[in-house]
């Protein structure tokens, strides 16, 4: 259990049976009475947030979480298999769990998932990724204007801006946290 006055941002906390986050905090004394700390909670099953104010005297409970280094096996349909690496047990999370975390799985790929009593509830991926672009228009030839971009498609399916000078073929560097371009590997292989 977690006193009020432990609360800050970026601690995980339970409240209802479910696990938060807390991504803002604010304390603030009112000219009389006690002193109230309203907190911004998001939820980290389903990504919904809330606001709540509580009291010096409410206790809030620790979330029963655990975070496990897994390796991403295989895909059987809508299931993603990942493997421990010590006790080399398989774990199957679905499609809508993973959201678009699915475009930047790569095979053998270690990944950090967090479960919450037992159950898979998110997934961190290495910081960037190498994918190979399948289609994009062709960057019309001397057109250096900064900060252009054009839509791509990934082998997988996935879509996202690049910058003009990219081409099919081309391998670029994804940033998993947001989905966006980052940079260019290397030109055509």
């Amino acid at each position: 259990m977690f006193a009020v006055s432990d609360l800050r941002k970026g601690l995980k906390v339970e409240l209802e049976g479910q696990p938060y986050v807390i991504t803002d905090f604010e304390f603030y004394k009112p000219g009389k009475g006690a002193a109230l700390y309203k907190c911004r909670l998001k939820s980290l099953i389903n990504g919904s947030t809330m606001e709540r104010t509580f009291r010096p005297v409410d206790k809030i409970g620790t979330p029963d979480l655990e975070e496990r280094e897994l390796m991403f096996s295989y895909q059987d349909g809508d299931i993603y298999v990942f493997s421990d690496n010590d006790t080399y047990e398989e774990i199957r999370i679905s499609r809508e769990k993973l959201g678009n975390n699915i475009y930047f799985l790569i095979e053998n790929a270690e990944c950090k998932v967090l479960f919450h009593k037992g159950q898979p509830i998110d997934i961190a991926l290495q910081v960037f990724v190498e994918k190979k672009i399948a289609y994009t228009e062709p960057g019309a030839r001397g057109d250096t204007a900064t900060n252009v971009m054009k839509s791509a498609k990934l082998d997988n399916g996935y879509e996202l801006n690049v910058p003009l000078f990219i081409n099919e073929g081309d391998t670029i560097k994804i940033d998993t946290r947001t989905g966006l371009y980052s940079e260019r590997v290397n030109k055509k292989a």
